[in-house]
C-alpha cells in the first residue's frame, strides 16, 4: 500500500487548528473548545483531496516553544514529531486578533522544518479580521490562504495549494474496467480495538508499548489523554486500529465540558469497536467502576480481554494470580468469557501476547457454522433441558440460523413473540459455547417468531401496492 503524504497542522494554542481538522474529516474527531491546550496528542485522518488523490491529516496540540509546565512540554514534543514526520505543513494563524510574539515563535520553529508551509489566516469571516491579514506577510511564507475553519471558506483552494505543492494529481478511475467481485475480498482486513479504562491506569503506555513510539503523551496525572489517539498495526495478514481513549471517572465526578466529552467519545469509541482492551490497576482495588465500564463495552457485545496494568508493581506468591482471577470473575460475572491477562506496559511484561490473543479471538469472532450443524447442537440442546412453558403454552423453538459475525450473532425462531426466561437463553448459550468452542466471545441470541417471519413479506408487499 502506498504511503500517503502528511500535512501536519501546526500553530499556537487556540486558532482553530481541531476546527479546522474536524473540517477536513467531516467529523468531529477532535474535541474543540475556546479552552487553550485541549488537544494535546496527534490525531490522524485520511482526507480525499481529489478524485483518487488522499492525504493524511494530522491535528497537534497548541505549539508553545517554551514552557516550563509539564504537559504544554510533552504536547510541544508531540508537535515537534508531528513536524518532523510531515511532508507538508498548514500553520495557522488567528485573522481576529492578528500576528502575535507567539506566532513568530511558532513560524522559526515551522521554518527549521525544511518543509513546505501554508499558512492559513482562520476566522476571516468575524468582522474586521480581513484588514489584519496583510500582517502575517512578515513571517515571510510565500503561501497564505484566507480560511475559516468554523464555515468552510478557503476549503477548495486549500486543497488545490496542497497538491500543487507536494505535485498530486488526481487520478481518473475507469470504472468499465472495474469487476464488480473486486472486492473488499482480498483486501486484509481491519479491526478496531479500543483501549478503556479509569484515568490513570496505564492506557497511553501500553499503546506507545504496542507501537514501539511514543504516540501518546503519558504523564501521571489523570486526564491526561482527551482525544481519542488512534493507530494501525499489522499482525498476521490483518490490520488493527488501536484507539487510547480518554480515561472513565464516574458520571458524579465529571463536571468539566471538556472531560464530558472525552468521556462521550470514549463510548462512542467504544461502541464502534471489535474489541476492548479493558485496563485495570493492580496496584488498586477492582471498583464498581471498573465494572461499569466493562460493562458497558459486554452490553454491546464487544470482545473483551481484560489487562491488569502494572503488574511489576505487585508483591507475588504462587496464589496471587488465582486470587486476583477470582476475585475479578465475582466481581465481573458477566465477563466470563473475557480472557485475562497479568502486564506491565512500562517494561513490556506479557504484552508481546495480547496481539497472538487478538488473533485467537478473532478466529472465534468471525467463525461461520453451518446451519446444519446449529439445529443438530439446538435439538441436542432442547432435548436434554425442555424450553419452558410461557402463559401454559409449551414453547418450541423450530430452528436456528446464524445472522453475524463480530458478535456472533444467532436467531433461533420460535412460536412465541416473547424470549424465553434469561435462564434458560443462558443455558442456550453455555451450550453452543461448549458444542463449538467459542470460548472467548460474547454470544448475541436473537428469537423471532416465526409467524412474523413469514408474514414480514407479505405485509412488505401489501404496503407496496
Amino acid at each position: 500500500m502506498k504511503k500517503l503524504p502528511i500535512i501536519a497542522i501546526i500553530g499556537r494554542p487556540n486558532v482553530g487548528k481541531s476546527t479546522l481538522f474536524n473540517r477536513l474529516a467531516k467529523e468531529r474527531k477532535a474535541i474543540v473548545n475556546d479552552m487553550p491546550g485541549v488537544t494535546r496528542d496527534r490525531i490522524f485522518h485520511e482526507v480525499e483531496l481529489d478524485s483518487g488523490v488522499s492525504v493524511l491529516f494530522t491535528d497537534t496540540g497548541g505549539l508553545e516553544p517554551s514552557t516550563s509546565d509539564y504537559i504544554l512540554a510533552q504536547m510541544r514534543t508531540q508537535t515537534l514529531i508531528a513536524l518532523k514526520e510531515a511532508d507538508l505543513v498548514v500553520m495557522m494563524v488567528d485573522a481576529k486578533q492578528g500576528l502575535t510574539a507567539m506566532d513568530i515563535e511558532v513560524a522559526n520553529v515551522v521554518r527549521k522544518s525544511a518543509r513546505p508551509v501554508i499558512l492559513a489566516a482562520n476566522k476571516v469571516d468575524i468582522k474586521g479580521a480581513a484588514h489584519n491579514i496583510s500582517d502575517f506577510f512578515q513571517l515571510g511564507f510565500q503561501e497564505m490562504i484566507p480560511i475559516s475553519s468554523a464555515h468552510g471558506d478557503g476549503m477548495g483552494q486549500l486543497k488545490e495549494t496542497i497538491m500543487k505543492l507536494l505535485n498530486l494529481e488526481p487520478i481518473e478511475i475507469e470504472t468499465e474496467n472495474l469487476s464488480e467481485e473486486t472486492d473488499s475480498e482480498d483486501l486484509p482486513p481491519e479491526y478496531s480495538i479500543s483501549i478503556i479504562g479509569k484515568p490513570n491506569v496505564g492506557k497511553s503506555s501500553l499503546l506507545n508499548r504496542l507501537l514501539g513510539e511514543e504516540r501518546a503523551l503519558v504523564s501521571d496525572i489523570p486526564g491526561t489523554t482527551r482525544d481519542a489517539v488512534d493507530a494501525k498495526l499489522k499482525y498476521h495478514g490483518r490490520t488493527f486500529r488501536f484507539i487510547d481513549t480518554a480515561g472513565i471517572r464516574r458520571k458524579a465526578k465529571v463536571s468539566h465540558f471538556v472531560e464530558k466529552i472525552s468521556v462521550l467519545h470514549a463510548q462512542q469509541n467504544i461502541e464502534k469497536s471489535d474489541f476492548v482492551l479493558m485496563l485495570i490497576d493492580s496496584s488498586q482495588d477492582t471498583s464498581l467502576q471498573d465494572a461499569n465500564i466493562s460493562g458497558y463495552a459486554h452490553n454491546h457485545y464487544k470482545n473483551v480481554i481484560i489487562l491488569f496494568n502494572k503488574w511489576d508493581l505487585i508483591e507475588k506468591d504462587t496464589g496471587t494470580v488465582k486470587k486476583f482471577e477470582e476475585q475479578i470473575r465475582q466481581k465481573m460475572k458477566f465477563l466470563k468469557y473475557a480472557p485475562i491477562l497479568f502486564i506491565s506496559a512500562k517494561t513490556g511484561q506479557r504484552v508481546t501476547r495480547i496481539l497472538p490473543l487478538i488473533d485467537k479471538i478473532t478466529e472465534q469472532a468471525t467463525l461461520k457454522i453451518p446451519t446444519s450443524k446449529l439445529n443438530q447442537y439446538l435439538a441436542n440442546a432442547t432435548g436434554k433441558h425442555r424450553p419452558p412453558t410461557q402463559s401454559g403454552r409449551f414453547l418450541k423453538f423450530f430452528y436456528i440460523t446464524q445472522t453475524g459475525t463480530m458478535p456472533l450473532t444467532f436467531t433461533i425462531f420460535t412460536n412465541s413473540k416473547k424470549p424465553p426466561h434469561f435462564s434458560y437463553q443462558r443455558y442456550l448459550e453455555n451450550s453452543l459455547r461448549n458444542e463449538f468452542n467459542l470460548t472467548n466471545v460474547p454470544i448475541k441470541l436473537l428469537f423471532r417468531n416465526r409467524r412474523e417471519a413469514r408474514e414480514l413479506p407479505a405485509a412488505r408487499r401489501k404496503r407496496k401496492s
